[in-house]
């Protein structure tokens, strides 16, 4: 019978040591957050991504147009705010983060 593949103690030296992740609660994603963006999507159901396309698509998502970072004050600005379905909003996400949350440096090559 195949057994699986051992799996690796430690990083192995020379792995990028990254600081874990806050919590989405950490991060202002909050029972206040949920009750805020229920509210955004009842008043902006279209993802404007796709309508800017031509397509009527529900939207899932309230994206922060220009990412808070931590900015709690950007963060609750509802002008910063749009509606995007969960593809646009992870295309736009991993646009900007470079994917999984990594920061994209202008300086990369692409």
């Amino acid at each position: 019978m195949p057994t699986r593949p051992k799996r690796l103690a430690s990083k192995p030296s020379g792995a990028p040591q990254h600081m874990p992740r806050e919590t989405t609660n950490e991060r202002g994603y909050t029972y206040r957050w949920q009750k805020a963006r229920e509210g955004w999507l009842r008043n902006h159901p279209l993802c404007v991504h796709c309508e800017r396309d031509g397509r009527v698509v529900a939207a899932s998502d309230v994206d922060h147009i220009i990412p808070h970072k931590g900015d709690m004050e950007l963060f609750w600005d509802n002008t910063n705010w749009q509606s995007l379905c969960a593809p646009c909003h992870s295309t736009k996400t991993a646009t900007e983060d470079g994917g999984f949350g990594r920061v994209v440096s202008n300086d990369a090559p692409k």
